[in-house]
């Protein structure tokens, strides 16, 4: 029989928290967001009971976005802005979009898929 072992790169926080609750319903506004840094990730209410998630980690220098506001993600580390619906670029220097991950509402609960 042969052994598989697993060599290389940690699992990504995404990883880890799959299956797992990353957050509340309560602490997503509609139009807006929240930075869930345990498990990196922004999870945005871009209309009312429409979740989606994408990883915290700027595609330009890899810092954790800071805050969500005025329907954008935003990078306070070069200024790079993210759409809350896509997380598509908005303003770079970024030149990626965010990562996206699907998640699950129960209750109150976001599930990362």
């Amino acid at each position: 029989m042969t052994a598989v072992s697993a060599c290389g790169e940690p699992p990504s926080p995404q990883e880890v928290r799959r299956g797992h609750v990353v957050g509340q319903t309560t602490d997503v506004p509609e139009g807006g967001g929240a930075v869930f840094s345990h498990s990196k990730l922004v999870v945005t209410q871009p209309e009312e009971g429409e979740y989606r998630a994408f990883s915290a980690a700027c595609t330009h220098g890899g810092c954790t976005v800071q805050e969500v506001e005025d329907e954008l993600i935003r990078c306070l580390c070069h200024g790079s802005e993210f759409d809350i619906a896509s997380g598509e670029v908005v303003t770079g220097p970024a030149q990626e979009p965010l990562e996206e991950f699907t998640v699950t509402i129960d209750g109150t609960d976001i599930v990362l898929d």
